[in-house]
């Protein structure tokens, strides 16, 4: 199936990545190379919408966990939203919801940034 990643930005100083499709090794380069551009800003801070994600494994959401350094040693940060049933399964599962925030929807995420 694929996936498909955009990227807008809803203030000057924050990036919303949408992902759409299936998440997963085949993929995954993809996001690398996404999540490359945006770690090129001198502070990333960044929202995952996930609404449209209708598949992910552990080998791509490791590229949320190699990121989240460089975002870190910037004073950004990244946040993900809109996530499905099983994707905050799947992110508990693998631990990735005590490192990241996750909230209800894109608007939640950007508003809990500007505090």
């Amino acid at each position: 199936m694929g996936m498909l990643a955009t990227t807008s930005d809803h203030r000057s100083d924050v990036a919303v990545l949408r992902l759409s499709g299936e998440l997963d090794a085949d993929t995954s380069a993809k996001l690398h190379a996404t999540l490359a551009d945006l770690l090129d800003r001198p502070v990333p801070r960044i929202v995952v919408d996930l609404a449209d994600l209708k598949f992910c494994d552990s080998v791509g959401l490791s590229a949320f966990i190699t990121s989240k350094q460089v975002i870190t040693t910037r004073g950004g940060w990244l946040s993900f939203a809109s996530a499905s049933p099983f994707l905050l399964n799947l992110m508990a599962t693998v631990g990735l919801s005590k490192y990241f925030a996750i909230f209800p929807s894109v608007e939640d995420a950007i508003a809990a940034a500007e505090l």
